[in-house]
């Protein structure tokens, strides 16, 4: 029975089907996320304002905004939009992005286009000396089979890269954010500290004077005074050092908004008080922080695609299948090229093998499965680092009130010491050794009281933080990566 080309495409068209059917196999281990048992609640008791109620997620968002500081919201949003380590972080977003766009058109066919006009003349030695003419043009189409799913494990880990890079995008900007509060913290912390010292040697200055004025009315000896100038020049010196913290914490921030040092001068010039931490903090539950924490979502997509990079080398196991075709017309004239005698097609199945590597394709095998036991030990170890952080800035911030709390009391007995000190010495009554350390133990708590005021935004800060506030989870990367270039 003769075949004509008809037939034969429908023969083409059956086997071609028939083999696409097979490409619902995929090899290799299906990736299932895994389940964390996440404690109930948190160890550490909710004191100090924690509750365990469930978070806001809109104000974990924008924890910044409970601090009502306007500056702060203004350092926070200049840092969305400049800093470099973000924009870094959105640029291999887009790398992963177009990775996975190439591994998902290697599922598709590879269709070229081609023409060609040549002229051959021939050796009169070796043939009749004449001259032909050659044109063809036409279209080649080349598509390797999927039929052990390893393209579409390809794909998969693309896919699961992507969208890692985007929580680590994410990671990023939480980081970023709370480095950002932190630093302006420190510039109010040590302006404050300034404030402090500046009116302490006032005050010593004030001590000293009344020391020499009694030295020079022979009330009291040399001794006093030179211990009184001793006094006021030690807090003298610390000057210096607090202004050199306090202008470097603000280059610390000029940078991270990716601005040269410096720039924040004007912006941060008049002393302003330590952001106040508000007097209820919502927390949620270990679950709710875990599912939010971009690290833990990006350790669980690295997880994921490693674990189809099993599959990608489970495929190299089987043999591969292509079709190939090429249709397209060739004349000895031009005049004829689109005749209907000059058409040409071809068509051909390609199948190979790989009979023997030494061992290769096994060990890749190994080596994806250990790198994909790994990224699960990363993932827990991951969960676990999360859980610890929330419960440090639990404990961290709870306790800082009750340091805060008696320092405040503290304060107060040293200035009431001091002033009755400098009473009775004046009158006297008490030797100026007395003076000396009120006067020391006044400076102290007066620094401590700062210093734990600061500490306690800071460990809110780092709350925060460890709850993964800072950015809004959406479902598409796509929209994570739109949403950060806007900033």
């Amino acid at each position: 029975m003769k075949r004509t080309a008809g037939s034969e495409l429908c023969v083409g068209l059956l086997v071609a089907t028939a083999l696409i059917g097979l490409a619902g196999c995929k090899v290799g281990p299906n990736y299932k996320a895994p389940q964390t048992a996440a404690p109930g609640s948190w160890t550490s008791g909710m004191t100090g304002g924690l509750s365990g109620t469930a978070a806001d997620t809109n104000l974990l968002a924008r924890w910044w905004t409970v601090f009502k500081d306007p500056t702060l919201s203004e350092l926070i949003e200049r840092a969305r939009a400049g800093n470099l380590d973000l924009k870094q972080a959105e640029a291999r977003v887009r790398e992963a992005r177009a990775q996975r766009g190439i591994a998902k058109a290697a599922l598709f066919p590879t269709v070229g286009a081609n023409a060609s006009a040549s002229r051959v003349t021939a050796s009169k030695e070796s043939g009749n000396g004449a001259t032909s003419d050659l044109y063809a043009a036409g279209f080649d189409a080349s598509w390797e089979l999927d039929l052990f799913g390893g393209k579409r494990r390809s794909l998969e880990a693309a896919t699961a890269s992507w969208q890692a890079s985007v929580e680590s995008m994410n990671d990023v900007m939480v980081s970023l954010l709370a480095e950002v509060a932190l630093n302006y913290v420190e510039v109010r912390s040590d302006q404050a500290l300034l404030s402090i010292t500046e009116s302490n040697l006032t005050s010593r200055s004030e001590t000293y004077d009344l020391t020499r004025w009694r030295h020079e009315a022979g009330l009291t000896t040399q001794l006093d005074e030179e211990q009184a100038k001793a006094s006021l020049e030690q807090v003298r010196a610390q000057i210096p050092t607090l202004r050199t913290s306090l202008e470097q914490a603000k280059y610390r921030l000029a940078v991270l908004l990716g601005q040269p040092p410096g720039s924040l001068k004007e912006l941060l010039a008049e002393a302003k008080a330590v952001p106040v931490a508000p007097a209820d903090v919502a927390v949620g539950v270990p679950a709710e922080a875990l599912r939010r924490r971009p690290d833990v979502r990006s350790a669980e997509r690295k997880l994921a695609a490693q674990t189809a990079e099993i599959g990608v080398a489970e495929a190299a196991r089987y043999p591969s299948f292509s079709l190939l075709g090429s249709i397209g017309v060739e004349s000895l004239g031009f005049a004829n090229l689109y005749s209907a005698s000059a058409r040409a097609a071809q068509g051909a199945a390609k199948a190979a093998w790989t009979l023997f590597d030494g061992g290769s394709i096994r060990q890749n095998i190994k080596l994806q499965t250990a790198m994909q036991e790994e990224a699960l030990s990363f993932y827990e170890s991951t969960v676990l680092g999360a859980l610890q952080d929330v419960e440090n800035g639990l404990v961290a911030y709870a306790n800082e009130q009750g340091r805060r709390d008696s320092l405040a009391v503290a304060v107060q007995s040293s200035q009431n010491a001091f002033e009755l000190a400098r009473e009775q010495y004046s009158s006297g009554l008490v030797g100026f050794q007395t003076v000396l350390d009120t006067q020391q133990s006044l400076l102290s708590a007066q620094d401590q009281l700062a210093i734990s005021e600061a500490k306690v935004t800071s460990n809110l800060i780092s709350l925060y933080k460890a709850l993964g506030g800072g950015w809004t989870p959406l479902a598409s990367p796509d929209k994570a990566v739109k949403q950060t270039a806007s900033r």
